[in-house]
């Protein structure tokens, strides 16, 4: 996607406008506005080198991750923050940075594979995204950055199995919903531990709203912290320091060291349950998009995303697909950037007109097409959505007084209904949808029609729970008697933290549903809640 010269100048327009608004300083509405038009930040050019050697602190706070794992190319992150906590982290304003990346069959790197140097530009806050080309497929290597006297920590990564690859095991992990004010990331540490090919991030990797009281008072976590973060993320700096306060907690570093990423967003990396150009609140959409400018902007520098992933202004090409030889297809979907508004003024409501509406899309036309299109050239033996919010339906009572959550497809059934019988023309036998949003686990078929439970169960939907978000959460939620009578193809519900894991089979697949029982307090132990199997050729979900 590309920035058009009218948008280019609604949005200096824009820009100027808001740089007189209290909220967003001159310098972070103009900081918006050139990444928005993709244009180089003022002073580019004059960017000098960093000597590495006068670093006096750490440049590795936020450790390392890997993500996207192609056949034959590893994509390698990090980025140089001293004092991460500091607009800039702690480096000279407009300084580059050399910095020497390693690659390697072992983790004390005594068999080499590749090394070279990246630079860490100011503009992207000293990030860096190396894509490490010519590898071998299906391989575990371990890498590592070093810049002057410091190394950073070690990482550990896979490649993707060869194209046509018959592979016969796949074990892949999704999480979602990590509020830093919720709780402690007990369940990343259980994660990094896990035996995992990949793990797929489903949305909500920070939360946009205050963290902490006044600077000195107590923070959450039993930690004070500075009282830049007790304010709401709408700038570019705003963005960048709360994903630093993110990427500082030590089990969220163990968990992207451990394994490779395949990130997706849902809402609150921007904000809350925003549709497309349409905010939460009563904002003009033209001030809307520069923010959403800044938190794209931020979310590309701080994830292991490859380089067509970069965004241009506030757009931003987030779905994608990768394969794992025959085994496995992964269509990673993008459900916020181009959906239409929610109906009803979004929330549980009871549908109708405006809610069934066909011009209705979760998707936009253009990714429902390349979805689709996908399934028809697939020739995987399962195939897998990562993606943001429950597609089944979701009754709220076992009455025909029953509400549904606008925000989910059952706010978007047109849309729902045209995805899936793409997927039935595609002939997509193995259909797996993998979900995260709700702070709660589900195991749910997908059916044909919901409104009839004996119709055709076109695949399965796994929810992972959330990582903290809702704190310590409850086994069987409140309206878990409601719920599980109103929907019979909810085979399982459970509302306390973790992640789930699933691993694809030849035959079947089974999901291992994890949780930690507390997040309030640190070190919970982490158990398997449930588990279930669906067979290849036969969906639906069983108990294991």
């Amino acid at each position: 996607m590309t920035v058009s010269q009218d948008r280019s100048e609604e949005l200096r327009a824009v820009a100027r406008h808001l740089g007189r608004r209290r909220f967003l300083t001159v310098t972070g509405a103009a900081a918006a506005l050139a990444f928005a038009v993709n244009l180089p930040a003022a002073g580019t050019a004059a960017a000098a080198e960093l000597d590495a050697r006068r670093l006096s602190e750490d440049p590795f706070t936020l450790g390392v991750a890997s993500g996207d794992p192609l056949p034959g190319s590893a994509l390698l992150w990090t980025r140089l923050a001293p004092r991460p906590y500091e607009i800039g982290g702690g480096l000279p304003t407009g300084s580059r940075v050399t910095v020497q990346w390693e690659l390697a069959h072992d983790e004390l790197f005594r068999r080499g594979v590749r090394r070279g140097s990246a630079i860490a530009h100011p503009e992207f806050d000293h990030t860096v995204h190396v894509e490490v080309p010519d590898l071998g497929p299906g391989r575990v290597y371990f890498y590592r950055f070093r810049v002057g006297a410091w190394t950073s920590p070690v990482g550990r990564t896979r490649t993707a199995p060869a194209p046509g690859a018959h592979n016969t095991r796949l074990k892949l992990a999704a999480v979602s919903c990590q509020a830093y004010h919720d709780g402690y990331f007990t369940a990343y540490r259980h994660l990094a531990d896990e035996d995992i090919d990949v793990v797929f991030h489903l949305g909500d990797y920070l939360y946009e709203y205050a963290v902490n009281g006044a600077g000195g008072a107590r923070g959450y976590r039993d930690r004070v912290l500075p009282a830049v973060f007790n304010r709401e993320t709408l700038t570019l700096d705003d963005y960048r320091l709360r994903y630093a306060l993110y990427k500082s907690d030590p089990d969220l570093i163990a968990a992207h060291a451990a394994h490779p990423f395949v990130v997706t967003w849902d809402d609150h990396e921007t904000e809350n349950n925003y549709a497309g150009d349409t905010p939460e609140n009563d904002v003009p959409p033209e001030e809307f998009l520069i923010r959403r400018a800044a938190a794209y902007r931020a979310y590309w520098e701080n994830q292991p995303l490859r380089r067509p992933q970069r965004p241009q202004g506030p757009d931003m090409r987030l779905y994608r697909r990768l394969r794992f030889g025959r085994l496995a297809q992964f269509d990673i979907l993008d459900t916020r950037q181009y959906r239409s508004d929610q109906a009803y003024g979004d929330g549980w409501q009871v549908p109708g007109p405006e809610s069934e509406d066909p011009a209705r899309t979760l998707t936009g036309a253009a990714q429902e097409r390349w979805l689709i299109d996908g399934w028809r050239d697939s020739r995987a033996r399962w195939n897998v959505v990562p993606q943001q919010v429950v597609l089944a339906e979701r009754r709220s009572v076992p009455t025909d007084a029953y509400t549904l959550s606008m925000d989910s497809w059952d706010g978007y059934p047109a849309s729902r209904q045209r995805v899936l019988a793409g997927a039935q023309a595609a002939g997509v036998e193995n259909l797996m949808v993998l979900t995260g949003d709700v702070h709660v686990a589900y195991g749910l078929d997908i059916k044909a029609d919901f409104r009839d439970p004996g119709s055709r169960t076109l695949g399965t939907e796994i929810v992972t729970t959330s990582i903290t978000s809702g704190k310590n959460g409850s086994e069987r939620p409140s309206n878990y008697a409601n719920l599980t009578r109103a929907n019979p193809h909810l085979k399982f519900y459970d509302g306390r933290r973790g992640y789930v894991t699933v691993a694809l089979g030849q035959d079947s697949a089974r999901a291992d549903f994890r949780t930690v029982s507390a997040v309030t307090t640190p070190g919970a132990p982490v158990t398997t809640a449930a588990s279930f199997v669906t067979e290849a050729g036969n969906p639906g979900l069983t108990p294991a």
